[in-house]
């Protein structure tokens, strides 16, 4: 099996600056072994969210007693709106007790369980493979990685090491669906259109920088076994509509004009429910938490991989001029390309 050569984190651009950053020693009450959390990336405020809502003094219960100890700043190299946020959240974490070490190998060795939270999806596979070296449990904000053959080899090398691995949208947590999908609320589900921003970025396919918050609800009411998947494209919005194997249809429309938010209607035997609202962070962070002390994602590895999938095979689409697109061919191809980066 080949092996993609990594450079060491303490090669990474900027630790000099991060360096000169660091040191900042934590004054609260030292955090029990197992469950200290490290957190891999500052350039998202998801990092500073979840480090502010774990370190709370009266933090939920929910949360297991897992608190963020220390963490590695360094996330996207080169997309700007990332790169410019990193010395402002260094801040931030800094006052919830939060140590700024310089490299990642530095960060395992303080920590039980890891949050990679890197806004830019491309290093994600570079940054995990140490954690899963260390055999440290660890959450994989969204996009799991930036392409999909890296977001296959992610899982391949996690099952290589035998290391737990969880990645979702907090989108997936909206007010409405434990009601639909595990109280059936509304019977057997029939179909769903869900909504959500879609603002491109060049560095990552259409749907992976944030579509994908859309997207994810989608899969959360529908579940897997979507076939094909035929994109109509405009400057601004998307509408991307699956077919699933048991001639349900699933629809997801990206927003790029207007006013935009989060939402969407599921239609079952029994009536149509909205998705309701989004609820934050702490539905996720709950399932985190409740993951870090099982090592059982709520999320199965086939249904992550399905979402790129179906986000690839929308790209592929939009390519073809709005073609459908079938998903086993985009997952062949990426199985494909996997052996030859891990």
């Amino acid at each position: 099996m080949k092996r993609r050569t990594f450079i060491k984190s303490s090669t990474l651009a900027g630790v000099s600056l991060l360096t000169s950053l660091s040191m900042a020693k934590t004054s609260s009450q030292p955090v029990e072994k197992g469950l200290r959390v490290g957190i891999i990336g500052l350039d998202t405020s998801h990092a500073t969210a979840f480090a502010k809502a774990l370190n709370a003094p009266d933090a939920s219960p929910d949360f297991l007693g897992y608190k963020v100890v220390a963490a590695y700043p360094q996330g996207s190299k080169d997309i700007e709106s990332s790169v410019s946020r990193v010395p402002g959240y260094i801040e931030e974490v800094k006052k919830n007790g939060v140590e700024i070490v310089d490299t990642i190998p530095k960060l395992l060795e303080m920590t039980d369980v890891i949050l990679l939270e890197t806004n830019d999806g491309r290093p994600h596979l570079e940054q995990v493979i140490p954690v899963f070296k260390a055999g440290k449990t660890v959450f994989i904000d969204k996009p799991i990685a930036g392409s999909i053959a890296d977001a296959y080899a992610i899982f391949q090398a996690a099952k290589d090491f035998n290391v737990p691995v969880f990645s979702s949208s907090s989108l997936r947590y909206m007010s409405n669906m434990e009601a639909i999908v595990t109280k059936r609320s509304i019977g057997r589900i029939l179909g769903a259109e869900t909504f959500s921003p879609s603002p491109l970025e060049a560095t990552h396919p259409d749907l992976f920088w944030y579509g994908i918050h859309g997207v994810e609800a989608l899969y959360t009411v529908m579940g897997t076994g979507c076939q094909t998947v035929r994109r109509v494209h405009t400057p601004d919005t998307d509408v991307v509509v699956g077919v699933w194997n048991d001639n349900r249809i699933g629809t997801f429309r990206g927003l790029r004009a207007g006013r935009t938010g989060y939402g969407g209607y599921a239609f079952g035997e029994k009536g149509i429910q909205t998705l309701g609202d989004y609820n934050g962070y702490d539905p996720l962070l709950k399932e985190i938490a409740r993951f870090f002390k099982t090592g059982i994602s709520p999320v199965t590895p086939e249904e992550t991989l399905e979402i790129f999938t179906f986000m690839e095979a929308a790209d592929e689409s939009k390519r073809r001029d709005g073609a459908a697109v079938n998903l086993n061919d985009i997952s062949q191809k990426a199985r494909a390309q996997v052996k030859k980066i891990w």
